[in-house]
């Protein structure tokens, strides 16, 4: 077959112009599937910094917690203190069940209202579900006390340090029943104690002011 030179040349630059197409198809191609296994890598659980997984509630509270102890701690104003103690307060009757928060309002309302049969029905149930939930032993301790159920008041106290140790309310209550016992050894350290978590505890200033004027030989 005779082909002349124009219809050689035009036969020749559209074959070359179709190679090049088709390499720059594969190069596409190529880099396509090279960003697709990237991204695909960057998207797997074993590329996700552990700093960007998110915390459980349980956990941002605890750290709250301690932002807030750190201020009350080294906080020298006095309605600086009030607030970072009262969050401190907020954060502590805060659980995971927004249905034991609501027992625990009840109860303590009953409580207010001297129906202490209803606030230690409804506190036991709570612990009973949620035994983690330190104030629910806390609240149940301020119960007793109230009644002079001293033995229960201490071991519901003794619960609650051990599931949060800085607890300054507990602590305090500690102190009042060892007090009201007349261990003003055990008195002192409880209140001591906790000033070391909340300096701003006028009530265990003053306890500890009259143990030491009740322990001053006469």
């Amino acid at each position: 077959m005779i082909i002349l030179l124009p219809q050689v040349l035009r036969y020749t630059g559209a074959m070359m112009i179709r190679r090049s197409l088709v390499a720059l198809s594969a190069l596409v191609f190529l880099a396509s599937a090279a960003a697709a296994q990237t991204e695909a890598r960057d998207k797997s659980p074993e590329a996700i910094p552990a700093a960007v997984t998110r915390l459980k509630p349980a956990e941002m509270r605890a750290e709250q917690i301690d932002r807030l102890f750190a201020r009350l701690i080294k906080s020298e104003d006095g309605p600086e203190a009030q607030r970072a103690e009262q969050s401190i307060w907020n954060l502590w009757m805060t659980s995971d069940s927004p249905t034991a928060d609501a027992l625990l309002a009840q109860a303590m309302r009953a409580s207010a209202a001297k129906e202490t049969g209803t606030a230690l029905a409804i506190l036991d149930n709570v612990i009973e579900v949620h035994p983690d939930y330190a104030e629910a032993w806390n609240k149940r301790a301020t119960v007793y006390f109230l009644i002079g159920r001293f033995n229960d008041s201490l071991q519901d106290i003794e619960k609650v340090l051990e599931l949060e140790p800085r607890h300054f309310g507990a602590l305090s209550g500690l102190g009042m029943i060892k007090r009201q016992q007349g261990d003003l050894a055990a008195a002192r350290a409880a209140f001591s104690e906790a000033l070391t978590y909340n300096p701003h505890l006028d009530g265990a200033k003053r306890a500890l002011e009259e143990i030491e004027a009740e322990e001053r030989p006469i």
